[in-house]
């Protein structure tokens, strides 16, 4: 996101948080300080760029001990800071909230990979669009830092006909064909399906994508044969959503599917915990 726009969303954030003033730090005689955010628990640190615009918003400034994407251990130094102490207080909450949730993501998304790629080195681990409204720009990106995929942005990024969309059709071969009749070249047309038959019904009406939804792995097994039985499988991107986790993780992608897209980066993942001290 650019610059100018994300100084504008932490204006609103900073806004909710506020209300009409912080009627603690009110009566605070207002200095120059010094005061350091410390990790309080151990895993991959992002929201560190976000975090530099915030505080350069507000006047603060900020020198960085890690970038996105690496690793941190307890107690560990993530940012120092200098400016008014008014300041640093008015915007502690909304920089340690970002900073959390994002961490979080990116930390889980991570663990999702490498256990993924031991048993399928070319999976794609792809987040969903289960994210907090106002807030998906930010757990998007900390998906990508943790190294996955942020699949669909928002929904003008390509066609995805899902099970209600369908309802609306006379099946799956006409949603395709009038899919493809209205939408352009540079847009890929990806359709949900929960059934083999659909699968290859897909694919031999040259969909794009074909997300296989809340099948079994032994069905998600028997589709990626048949689609290799029929001469389909390389003509399609063939992924798997719903219901993966940790637990069964392996085992889908095993499969063979190309990408697994998992709520969980999103909707689920445990925020990192981090702190902010005045230090003088």
């Amino acid at each position: 996101m650019h610059a100018k726009i994300l100084e504008q969303r932490f204006l609103n954030m900073v806004e909710e948080d506020l209300g009409l003033y912080d009627i603690t730090t009110e009566f605070v005689r207002d200095r120059k300080i010094r005061a350091e955010i410390i990790a309080k628990s151990k895993g991959i640190v992002s929201g560190i760029y976000e975090l530099k615009i915030l505080f350069r918003v507000f006047g603060i400034k900020a020198k960085e001990h890690f970038k996105d994407g690496e690793e941190i251990t307890n107690k560990q130094k993530i940012f120092s800071l200098r400016g008014g102490c008014k300041d640093i207080l008015t915007v502690e909450r909304t920089a340690l909230n970002i900073l959390s949730r994002m961490s979080g993501i990116t930390t889980l998304t991570n663990e999702f990979i490498v256990k993924a790629k031991k048993t399928n080195p070319l999976i794609k681990i792809a987040a969903t669009r289960k994210t907090t409204p106002l807030f998906g720009y930010f757990e998007k990106k900390a998906v990508r830092i943790g190294g996955g995929d942020t699949h669909r942005l928002n929904l003008s990024d390509a066609v995805l006909i899902k099970d209600n969309h369908l309802k609306l059709f006379d099946g799956v071969v006409d949603a395709i064909k009038t899919a493809k009749k209205n939408t352009s070249f540079t847009h890929k047309i990806g359709i949900e399906v929960s059934n083999i038959k659909d699968a290859i019904l897909a694919a031999r009406n040259d969909v794009d994508i074909i997300m296989l939804d809340n099948m079994s792995v032994a069905d998600v097994e028997k589709t990626i044969y048949e689609l290799k039985k029929q001469g389909l499988r390389e003509k399609v991107i063939v992924e798997a959503s719903g219901g993966i986790n940790l637990d069964n993780l392996e085992d889908y992608a095993a499969t063979g599917v190309d990408v697994l897209s998992i709520g969980i980066l999103t909707h689920s993942a445990p925020s990192m915990d981090f702190s902010l001290e005045i230090i003088g």
